[in-house]
C-alpha cells in the first residue's frame, strides 16, 4: 500500500499518493500540460519543473487553464 501525502489543488483538499511530481498529478487529473499553468506554493512553476517537483505534504496547488479565443472581426 502506497503512503499518502495532504495537498490542496484548487482549494480542495485531496489524499495523493506519496512520491507524485506535478506531472503525475497533472496526468492523473486528466489535464494537458500545455494547456496549463501550475502554482506551487504561491510560486509560478516551470513547466520543465513538472516531471521533476515531487508533491510534498502540505503543498499547495493552483491549477491555472489557458482559454482559447480571440477578437472577432467586424465587418461593415
Amino acid at each position: 500500500m502506497q503512503d499518502t501525502i495532504q495537498i490542496q489543488v484548487n482549494g480542495e483538499p485531496k489524499a495523493w499518493r506519496s512520491g507524485a511530481t506535478v506531472a503525475d498529478l497533472l496526468q492523473d487529473l486528466e489535464i494537458t500540460s500545455e494547456r496549463v499553468a501550475v502554482e506551487l506554493n504561491l510560486e509560478i512553476l516551470d513547466r520543465a519543473a513538472f516531471v521533476q517537483r515531487p508533491l510534498m505534504d502540505g503543498d499547495r496547488v493552483e491549477i491555472l487553464s489557458f482559454i482559447g479565443g480571440g477578437a472577432e472581426e467586424f465587418r461593415h
